[in-house]
């Protein structure tokens, strides 16, 4: 069943009909993708990072991880900014918002020294963009004066974000590079400099996989490989921690954020929602399922506020954040136990194996019944749980104080989907 909420929401003064963007990407490089994605319900895009310098790419660019039956964990990526000519992209923006006046058309730039980025900041205002991204942060550009390098060195942060803000009336997002310890420190110059949100993150440097037969990374082009970003769902932890860090950061507390990394469904993007993001950008999953997987984020998140009675988006932003402390602030006085539930147990032994590899040697086996049961050595780390193939075999059972701890009321999830 389809229902229809009202996901609109304000990012940057500019109203989005839903948080849900096209990030800066090949799913968002010309007038006819961008309209079709438009036509399904996207509520804005990020449209691929135009520059003066045009890209000569390489080919095969693309690669995955993968795990076990699992075919696309994670997604390589040597692609570097549009190939484009800046005449024609120029010209494609300005058509998408003559003709999609009601959808967000965020232009993302780099240029690779102070007069680049200004001239392409008035360029972009004047084809109509409603807001622009300095991509501070693409690891694989072949220049060290583009990209990542500069999203780690924060007074060029700083310089070229000023320079943006000087030929603009449009609000200004910095884009931020994963690749760096303390994401808050360009955050911070970036703003300083003028710049009114911050999007995060980028892709993550990576090599995905050796090949052996001519050991080199993935992807191959002759014989050779590089370091270059990954993406995809195995990056949304990263991700999250880097949007809950800025979010919490007093000099960054109250700035608007777009969040991005390894989203895919409607869950996801609730997830960097409840973090404090104001809008969520998707590449990877677009490049799996098509456009219309935007159908199922907008019912999806949709249905989510309808059960909860929730009547506007912005009563989301940010809940999870006071939930998310610091670690010496856990409450430690406990332990939860594992329960087995044997009518739903496989009798494949994996709980009891990895808890006597790499636990605390807490699981019988009953050779015979081919049974798990939890013994008094059990620390409640839930490793059994978390490895267990069958959905609602092991979930949390008692609660047991240590030893000198006073009881008190534990909130726990139970049930784990």
């Amino acid at each position: 069943m389809t229902i229809k909420k009202d996901l609109s929401i304000d990012f940057l003064g500019v109203k989005c009909e839903n948080p849900f963007f096209l990030s800066s990407s090949p799913v968002g490089s010309n007038y006819d993708m961008v309209s079709k994605a438009f036509e399904t319900g996207w509520g804005g895009v990020f449209y691929k990072t135009v520059g003066i310098f045009i890209a000569d790419e390489c080919s095969p660019r693309f690669d995955i991880a993968k795990k076990e039956c699992t075919r696309w964990t994670g997604f390589k990526n040597m692609e570097q900014i549009s190939d484009k000519p800046l005449e024609e992209n120029l010209e494609y923006i300005n058509r998408l918002k003559r003709d999609y006046p009601d959808k967000v058309v965020a232009v993302s730039i780099m240029g690779s020294n102070e007069d680049e980025w200004k001239e392409l900041s008035k360029l972009a205002t004047q084809a109509g963009a409603d807001m622009l991204e300095c991509n501070f942060s693409c690891p694989q550009m072949t220049s060290s004066a583009m990209g990542s390098d500069v999203g780690q060195n924060p007074d060029l942060v700083y310089k070229y974000t000023k320079a943006v803000v000087s030929q603009t009336n449009l609000p200004v997002v910095a884009k931020m590079t994963p690749n760096i310890g303390n994401m808050e420190i360009p955050a911070i110059a970036a703003l300083k400099a003028g710049a009114k949100g911050i999007s995060a993150i980028n892709t993550v440097k990576s090599i995905t996989n050796i090949d052996l037969e001519y050991l080199t990374a993935m992807p191959v082009v002759n014989g050779k490989s590089s370091v270059s970003g990954y993406s995809g769902a195995a990056v949304k932890p990263i991700a999250l921690r880097f949007i809950n860090d800025l979010a919490k950061h007093p000099d960054i507390k109250g700035t608007h954020i777009s969040g991005m990394g390894g989203i895919e469904t409607w869950q996801d993007a609730l997830e960097f929602l409840l973090l404090g993001a104001r809008n969520v950008q998707v590449t990877t999953a677009v490049m799996q399922y098509g456009y219309r997987i935007v159908e199922d984020m907008i019912n999806g998140l949709s249905h989510y506020m309808d059960e909860r009675g929730i009547n506007d988006l912005e009563e989301i932003i940010g809940l999870a954040l006071p939930n998310i402390i610091s670690v010496e602030e856990l409450d430690r006085d406990f332990m939860i136990i594992p329960e087995i539930d044997e009518e739903k147990c496989v009798n494949c032994g994996r709980c009891y194996m990895s808890c006597f590899d790499a636990g605390h040697q807490a699981i019988e086996w009953d050779d015979e019944k081919r049974l798990p049961s939890i013994n008094d050595n059990c620390v409640g780390c839930h490793l059994c749980l978390n490895v267990c193939p069958v959905l609602g075999c092991i979930t949390p059972g008692e609660v047991k104080f240590k030893e000198g701890r006073t009881p008190h009321e534990v909130k726990f999830k139970r049930i784990y989907e």
